[in-house]
């Protein structure tokens, strides 16, 4: 039987330990890895877009693996799964390492991002079930803590791997870290068993979405080199990349067991809160790693001083973090989501009055008070898009929720590299209309600069660097400018959701897990049982399916109490 022996004493803590260096590694390597981008740029002979590009796609292989590791430990438990992960993740950082070629390191790193993202909800359910249902918020905010450390210590972790050793050895120390890993969690867990039930895997959908998702982060990716759409590449990229969403779109709204369940967007408090949270991210992940890398290509910062800047949102992050599991049981999701929104608001019009690049102290408090909001902007959220599901239905929205978070992240990292593109040419115009040869400022300035003992050309060239630092840290706070209006107006959107500390009303119609997924299949198969009984072993198989998606459904509850959802309808009787 599966689990039928819990672990206990040393075991128990080396396995918590386990896991969760194997879940920041994998986040990490997402984390360190931003603060790396110019020397990455440098050491493959490649244009920062296309660094920014190796970035983007690792992280979009993170999101779209995601689903697949649920259906995995669906399909043959979570233990070997995860393993055989860790194992291929040690091989795919290999492959980084010694990749000189640029494709032939962006396909290592889109590797590295699957398989890694394969690992991340295989992690997550072995370390809960280990807990007794009493304790399971301890594992939770255990995996939390965890979670939040590569977006606060993983920027000076990872300036320094790469001011100190380069930056290859990010992938070099993944190597025995992984195996180490695998190793030792299949050691304690040897013997366990899985389910092994044959539950058909959405292939077509998987591939449609995938290959959406890569073409649209390749066609942010490269926009701005191929001066969006006046070429004809970025045009035929961005009609093939449509039509490959409305298909995939249109596959996984009738197949019966798909890939990601689109019906959930029916539910108010779940699209509201997806919506949410997937803006909110991608404003956070694409102005983090504006920010650090151009503190290190525009203001002269080393990579150790630029991940530097980020260290104090670690102050607040993991307290924030602990603290909102056990709030959000007592106030309503909507106060609390609102509230933390408002504090990023607040937070990024702050820092759009950044404008002394010396001074540490213009970049501290903000980031004191980031590091806040981000330990508190999951759980109300979360418990907003949950909120009113049925319990069978929650594992599936987890899986959307964390694929659309993640690719917001690579999205977000795009996008805000456009807003600077954008934006930093229209300041320098600007710039140049105030100042020209012959005008009182323009010559006094030069003159200024003669004083220091620079002659006419140089002195001429120190202000057009001068002038070229100013104008980006200007498109700089433009994009926290325009990200501190968005969580305005998402501060607003959640009070559009139900409360969650009253019951949703359900409708007349109760919607079970397979009508959920699919309610055209779903009759059609009925209709076909009526002349075609199922042969008594794939009866036996249906059983087993759904006792495991019962047991599935009995943990999720477990974790929602925990955390503190109030989910009206799993405390009524299903079908």
């Amino acid at each position: 039987m599966d689990y039928c022996k819990p672990l206990r004493g040393w075991r128990f803590k080396l396995f918590n330990v386990c896991l969760g260096v194997g879940h920041a590694l994998v986040i990490f390597n997402a984390g360190a890895y931003i603060a790396m981008l110019p020397r990455v740029a440098g050491g493959l002979s490649i244009p920062l877009s296309f660094a920014t590009w190796t970035q983007t796609q690792y992280m979009m292989g993170l999101a779209l693996a995601f689903p697949v590791g649920s259906w995995l430990a669906r399909r043959f438990g979570e233990y070997r799964p995860f393993v055989v992960a860790m194992l291929l993740f040690a091989l795919a950082s290999w492959a980084c390492a010694v990749s000189s070629q640029f494709y032939l390191y962006l396909a290592s790193r889109i590797l590295l991002g699957l398989v890694g993202g394969v690992s991340l909800p295989l992690g997550h359910a072995l370390l809960i079930k280990e807990y007794p249902d009493k304790r399971k918020s301890i594992g939770i905010g255990i995996w939390s803590v965890f979670t939040l450390m590569p977006f606060t210590l993983g920027p000076p972790i990872g300036g320094w791997i790469a001011d100190t050793l380069g930056w290859r050895w990010l992938f070099w120390l993944n190597v025995p870290l992984a195996m180490l890993i695998a190793a030792t969690v299949a050691a304690l867990l040897y013997g366990r068993g899985g389910p092994n039930l044959r539950q058909r895997f959405d292939t077509l959908g998987f591939v449609l979405t995938s290959v959406a998702m890569f073409g649209l982060q390749a066609l942010l990716n490269q926009g701005n080199d191929w001066d969006w759409f006046n070429a004809l590449y970025i045009i035929a990229l961005s009609g093939f990349v449509l039509a490959l969403f409305s298909y995939a779109a249109i596959w996984m709204s009738g197949f019966r067991q798909p890939f990601v369940d689109l019906s959930l967007f029916a539910q108010r408090n779940f699209s509201i809160g997806v919506g949410c949270l997937f803006v909110g991210f991608l404003c956070f992940q694409g102005l983090l790693s504006l920010l650090i890398v151009q503190l290190q290509v525009t203001l002269g910062y080393s990579s150790f001083l630029a991940g530097l800047v980020f260290l104090p949102m670690a102050v607040f992050a993991k307290p924030m973090a602990g603290v909102f599991h056990e709030i959000v049981k007592r106030y309503d999701a909507r106060l609390l989501a609102s509230l933390n929104l408002l504090g990023f608001a607040v937070t990024y019009f702050w820092l759009s009055h950044f404008d002394d690049p010396g001074a540490f102290d213009q970049l501290l408090w903000p980031k004191l008070l980031e590091g806040a909001c981000l330990g508190s902007f999951f759980v109300p959220l979360t418990a907003l898009l949950l909120h009113g599901l049925p319990a069978e239905r929650q594992p599936k929205a987890l899986e959307l929720a964390n694929l659309l978070r993640i690719a917001a992240g690579a999205i977000g990292i795009a996008l805000q590299g456009i807003v600077l593109y954008r934006r930093t040419p229209l300041h320098m115009t600007r710039l140049a209309e105030h100042f020209t040869p012959g005008e009182a400022v323009f010559d006094q300035s030069l003159q200024t600069l003669m004083e220091q003992g620079l002659n006419d050309m140089q002195a001429l060239a120190t202000f057009a660097k001068l002038a070229a630092r100013a104008e980006a840290i200007r498109g700089i706070n433009d994009a926290f400018w325009i990200a501190g209006c968005v969580f305005l107006c998402l501060a607003g959107l959640v009070w559009c959701a139900h409360p969650t500390l009253t019951p949703v009303k359900q409708t007349a119609k109760r919607f079970s897990h397979t009508e959920a997924n699919g309610p055209f299949n779903y009759h059609l198969q009925r209709k076909r049982s009526e002349h075609h009984p199922t042969p008594l072993p794939a009866q036996r198989q249906c059983r087993q399916l759904i006792s495991l998606e019962a047991e599935q459904a009995k943990t999720t509850v477990a974790l929602s109490k925990a955390l503190g959802y109030q989910n009206a309808t799993s405390q009524q009787s299903n079908p």
